[in-house]
């Protein structure tokens, strides 16, 4: 279907609505299923989120069921506003085109669907939208042949990715927010140039630390044991006077980091393959050794732990060679750190840590005066990006992210799909056949040339 150009002559119950004849109908159902599943979705997700910032009372009671329904209705609104522009764009044009199934039904609807959600959140919603857009427009290209894929090109992506996160990082005021949060949880806060105690005092809050630890023994578990593993295979390694980890030398401080993401990684995997081991406790249980014992725990595990170790050692390196701590470290560490991705090859991750990082170099932009300011560009970047969605989705779904157009079926509630699929299946053939008749008897009512004899 990639290769429509013209009219499609069919209506919208062959090609969109093929559950039921009636647009009214259509239209009543895809938002009640919408409304269903939204509610689904942001009710856990809200609750959750509340509990983890630790909201008080009052929050509960007065700000997170609005909130719900808000995001809820934003979502309803995306899906039951295409279906409607879907049918009046058929009765306006009068048949089909190749753009008005998916794009020209998406962008309108889209557009109104994103003002009814809060403001806080249209950036992170056009940030993901931007990034599957971007996706999906790269996997058309490959399908046509226009554009030729890299080998590991989502790593080398994630590899220069890395290296300008790291170096905003290192740089004063570079990163704010979240951001600066979650990478200073992942390579630690002795990365920062800019620490906040001195070395004296850090020195003396080593010497606490052990007295505290002489007068009050600790009881020996399994997490005390490797730690103390670690020191002792590293305890005469050397450390350099720019680094900052005082605690530790440079051999165990990398050592440390490895284990510590790598539990992280290993956990966070595990967590999210809890739901699906216990829903076949009693049937399969069987498949609750596979929730330790997967392969892709260890993937995650060892790509977290990589990156943080090769960032710190390539650091420590640096500045052993250099004998100075310089922000521009970060460049060629986190480059090297990004090889890491080897580990856990992923091009969503990849490419939505690239457009978070153009947002961030954009904003920085405006700050400094370089680039202009161009007011409800969130909006109009969402809409554009999720009619292209759009269009993968009813042309070329083969284009689009699985896990997206799951979603997309979710949210609809599959409303017969198979059948869908055989109508517009029928149509696209019945459709070419026409052109092929059409183009045939052209080609034969064109007059030959007369040869001109002298």
């Amino acid at each position: 279907m990639a290769a429509l150009s013209k009219s499609i002559p069919h209506n919208c119950y062959e090609i969109g609505h093929t559950w039921h004849p009636s647009c009214g109908v259509s239209f009543v159902q895809i938002t009640g299923g919408a409304l269903e599943e939204s509610l689904k979705i942001y009710a856990p997700l809200y609750l959750i989120a509340a509990i983890l910032r630790k909201r008080k009372l009052d929050y509960y009671l007065h700000k997170l069921l609005p909130e719900i329904l808000q995001s809820a209705s934003f979502l309803t609104a995306n899906g039951a506003l295409y279906m409607a522009f879907f049918c009046i764009l058929r009765r306006i044009l009068g048949k089909f085109y190749s753009w008005s199934p998916g794009f020209g039904a998406a962008l309108p609807a889209s557009y109104v669907a994103i003002l009814i959600e809060r403001k806080s959140r249209r950036g992170l919603l056009t940030i993901y939208m931007a990034n599957l857009a971007t996706e999906t427009l790269f996997r058309m290209g490959v399908a046509r042949g226009t554009i030729t894929t890299l080998r590991n090109g989502e790593v080398l992506l994630f590899c220069i990715t890395a290296a300008m996160y790291m170096f905003f990082f290192r740089c004063k005021d570079g990163l704010k927010g979240f951001t600066f949060s979650a990478l200073r949880f992942i390579v630690g806060k002795e990365e920062i140039p800019t620490h906040s105690y001195s070395p004296e005092a850090a020195y003396a809050k080593v010497e606490q630390k052990t007295q505290k630890h002489e007068e009050k023994p600790r009881r020996m578990n399994v997490i005390a044991l490797i730690r103390k593993l670690v020191d002792s295979v590293c305890k005469h390694g050397p450390r350099h006077r720019c680094c900052k980890h005082y605690e530790d030398n440079c051999i165990s401080y990398c050592i440390k980091g490895f284990i510590r993401m790598f539990s992280v990684g290993y956990l966070i995997q595990c967590c999210l393959r809890i739901p699906s081991a216990f829903r076949h406790l009693f049937t399969q249980p069987s498949r609750l050794f596979s929730l330790f014992y997967n392969k892709e725990n260890f993937q995650l595990g060892a790509f977290l732990g990589s990156f943080v170790s090769i960032y710190k050692g390539t650091s420590c390196f640096l500045r052993w060679v250099r004998n100075l701590d310089d922000e521009l470290h970060a460049i060629i560490a986190g480059f090297l750190a990004g090889v890491s991705m080897m580990f856990y090859k992923s091009t969503t991750i990849s490419m939505y840590l690239a457009s978070k990082l153009v947002e961030t170099m954009y904003f920085k932009g405006i700050e400094a005066g370089k680039v202009p300011y161009f007011p409800h560009a969130d909006t109009i970047i969402y809409s554009i990006s999720t009619a292209i969605c759009f269009q993968a989705a009813v042309m070329e779904v083969q284009t689009l992210r699985p896990s997206y157009w799951k979603f997309l079926l979710r949210l609809t509630k599959g409303k017969n799909q198979a059948e869908r699929n055989l109508h517009l299946k029928c149509c696209w053939f019945r459709w070419q056949k026409e052109e092929d008749s059409r183009r045939l008897y052209t080609s034969n009512r064109v007059p030959m040339p007369a040869n001109n004899t002298h």
